[in-house]
């Protein structure tokens, strides 16, 4: 059975985007966010495999929503979505829980590549450095 992804983000140009990159490579989208509260009610009715949350939207922040996610259930896999120039965000968001991020503009590989990343990992931690110790930007 595929993964299941919530897609989380203000713009519904992007979810488009991740919608059309995460069907090609076989993961089941079950719903989509334009805010924290919506991605927050969302994830506890349809309970995802992983979430792809922007970081800055209308409503509640990506990272508040992260934050209540992860105390609804502890072991929820959220990926970070930012812009560049944002890392102290994507900074905070690691440290409420977030499992990885990605940096806009990110290529349809990258999507792949930290959905795969974040769903490998069940050790708790972040899947990789944070963008300070990853020397992004």
């Amino acid at each position: 059975m595929p993964k299941t992804v919530l897609i989380v983000d203000d713009v519904a140009f992007v979810r488009k985007t991740l919608n059309e990159v995460l069907t090609e490579a076989h993961y089941q989208v079950i719903g989509e966010a334009a805010d924290g509260a919506e991605a927050v009610n969302l994830y506890m009715k349809l309970r995802p495999d992983v979430v792809t949350m922007d970081v800055v939207m209308p409503q509640m922040s990506g990272i508040d929503a992260t934050r209540k996610i992860l105390k609804y259930d502890k072991d929820a896999k959220v990926v970070i979505i930012s812009a560049m120039g944002q890392e102290n965000l994507v900074m905070e968001a690691i440290n409420v829980g977030a499992k990885d991020y990605l940096l806009k503009p990110f290529s349809g590989a990258e999507v792949v590549k930290t959905i795969e990343r974040a769903l490998a990992d069940d050790s708790g931690k972040p899947s990789r450095p944070s963008p300070r110790e990853h020397k992004i930007g």
